[in-house]
């Protein structure tokens, strides 16, 4: 029994990546969590003054986040009406990165799946805040899905590395269980700066192999090239309908989170970007 957690802010954004876990998990035997956080400031202020003209108001929210997800989930069970999927609804008075990290905890979640914030009309990721900070946080993979994004069953998946990482059985877990559900093709990408892979890079590449074991898988290595014109361009060229990257201290991936032009310009890619955590 996987078990998946959906934070949504009732938006059209967060329902189709709701809609594109539906279809992704629609043959395993799957627990939902719909999650909304609310945090009204000026709820916040006044309830650390102690205001008692205060009081209640949080019910109020509370009572109105758990009217919308009811509402959520009949929609869903409506829409997709799978035997093989189950919903619980949560609340909280909290911000979405710390309950996304307590549920996970709590709970054992297996993956997240979340909307991203975007430009409007737009139909690739551009990473918000609260994205960022849940990737960079999480303690199991995160899939972001695109805005406005038709599913199309991930057959293709591009999987881009430096080879820093020393793979483990857990970490992929969630990944290989995707890539079999789907007949999936693994192709991992590694953008070379004309150096030779170390002693350790050839050893996690090895391991890396290992472990998709049966699974087709190819590797590829680009040279000359910045690492997001690499992806973009295999992306294109291979017609790839899911990215897989590790967050690890090393990759581009992690220096990206921690620069605050993330904020401003993000990765950009318009297809699902699902994110395995380091350890």
């Amino acid at each position: 029994m996987k078990k998946i957690l959906i934070p949504t802010d009732f938006s059209a954004n967060a329902y189709n990546a709701i809609s594109y876990a539906m279809k992704l998990y629609k043959n395993e035997e799957t627990t939902f969590f719909l999650m909304n956080t609310y945090t009204p400031a000026v709820y916040q202020s006044e309830y650390l003054l102690f205001s008692p003209g205060q009081i209640g108001l949080g019910d109020i929210y509370q009572e109105n986040s758990e009217k919308k997800l009811n509402q959520v989930k009949r929609c869903i069970e409506e829409e997709f009406n799978n035997p093989k999927h189950s919903f619980i609804i949560h609340s909280a008075f909290n911000t979405l990165v710390y309950e996304v990290e307590e549920t996970v905890e709590n709970e054992k979640i297996d993956v997240v799946v979340m909307g991203t914030q975007g430009a409007t009309g737009a139909k690739e990721i551009l990473l918000g805040t609260n994205t960022v900070h849940v990737i960079k946080n999480a303690k199991c993979p995160v899939l972001v899905v695109p805005p406005k994004y038709s599913y199309v069953a991930p057959k293709e998946i591009l999987f881009p590395t430096d080879y820093e990482v020393d793979y483990s059985k857990t970490q992929l877990k969630q990944l290989i269980d995707i890539a079999r559900a789907n007949s999936a093709k693994i192709e991992v990408l590694y953008v070379s700066s004309g150096n030779e892979l170390t002693i350790d890079q050839l050893e996690n590449k090895s391991k890396l192999g290992e472990l998709l074991g049966d699974l087709p898988h190819r590797f590829h290595d680009v040279t000359d090239q910045e690492i997001i014109t690499a992806i973009n361009t295999f992306q294109s060229d291979q017609n790839i309908n899911l990215l897989t990257m590790v967050r690890n201290k090393h990759t581009f991936l992690e220096r990206l989170f921690i620069e605050p032009i993330i904020k401003k310009i993000s990765f950009h890619v318009n297809i699902p970007f699902f994110v395995l955590p380091h350890n």
